[in-house]
């Protein structure tokens, strides 16, 4: 069950430009916390009333603390990044579904600010694996994934590891698996999802997508479906309640 409350933010730093780390402290939230869940994350100004979800980046359930990673797009992210130790926030979390804990040998991959949600996952999969991060330019977090797995990069002007993106990176180096995990943008999972049909991989998807209430209220935030929802006999699905992680052979993108 979601979470709403304040909770205080232990740290902040900036990362790379735009892109911040923060931690909050609440082990209420930490202990229902998975991989691939998010936090929507409310603005103190009370003009800007709809929350923002954030991933969740990683989860110290020894401390009861929570990472997320965001990248500031907007008046509401912007507020957040001048939040320093010692703040509160206002949260409602962990909400949506997380990544299956599937015991095989897998490739993780993570587009831009969809690369944060996928080390927790790292951390928390018992099992071989090749993780592929795939940036425009700068990159940021790699030595976070160090310990977690073979770490392979992309870059679309080519400064740091395959130039092209992370398809491109996983036929450059022959990665083999038996299942894949993805997050990042929408065009990238469109391209994860085919070459995972293509040779046969078991692949889930977690959706990047602007929600207004993050509780499937709103239906703001719908996908495709491949088959129809039993309750609204519609090819529609809600990424904040059913997922945002979906099986690929589920969604059309």
């Amino acid at each position: 069950m979601a979470i709403q409350k304040r909770a205080l933010i232990t740290s902040q730093v900036q990362i790379a430009p735009g892109i911040f780390s923060m931690w909050l402290k609440d082990a209420e939230i930490v202990a229902q916390a998975k991989p691939g869940q998010f936090l929507s994350l409310y603005c103190n100004n009370e003009d800007r009333l709809l929350p923002r979800p954030i991933s969740i980046c990683e989860i110290n359930a020894a401390e009861g603390s929570l990472r997320l990673v965001y990248r500031v797009a907007g008046k509401g992210t912007e507020e957040f990044s001048a939040l320093k130790k010692g703040d509160t926030l206002q949260v409602l979390g962990p909400l949506g579904n997380g990544f299956p804990l599937e015991k095989k040998k897998a490739i993780l991959i993570g587009g831009g600010i969809g690369i944060p949600p996928m080390l927790e996952l790292a951390k928390q999969l018992d099992c071989e694996k090749s993780i592929v991060l795939g940036y425009r330019d700068v990159t940021f977090m790699n030595d976070n994934f160090q310990p977690y797995g073979e770490v392979y990069l992309s870059t679309e002007d080519g400064s740091d590891g395959v130039k092209g993106n992370v398809i491109d990176a996983i036929r450059r180096y022959g990665l083999k698996a038996d299942i894949i995990y993805a997050c990042g943008p929408t065009p990238m999972l469109k391209g994860v999802k085919a070459y995972a049909e293509e040779q046969g991989i078991e692949c889930y998807l977690s959706l990047e997508e602007r929600m207004a209430c993050g509780i499937g209220a709103c239906l703001a935030c719908v996908c495709k479906t491949k088959e129809k929802d039993h309750h609204t006999n519609v090819q529609n699905t809600r990424i904040c309640k059913e997922g945002p992680v979906f099986a690929s052979s589920e969604i059309e993108l």
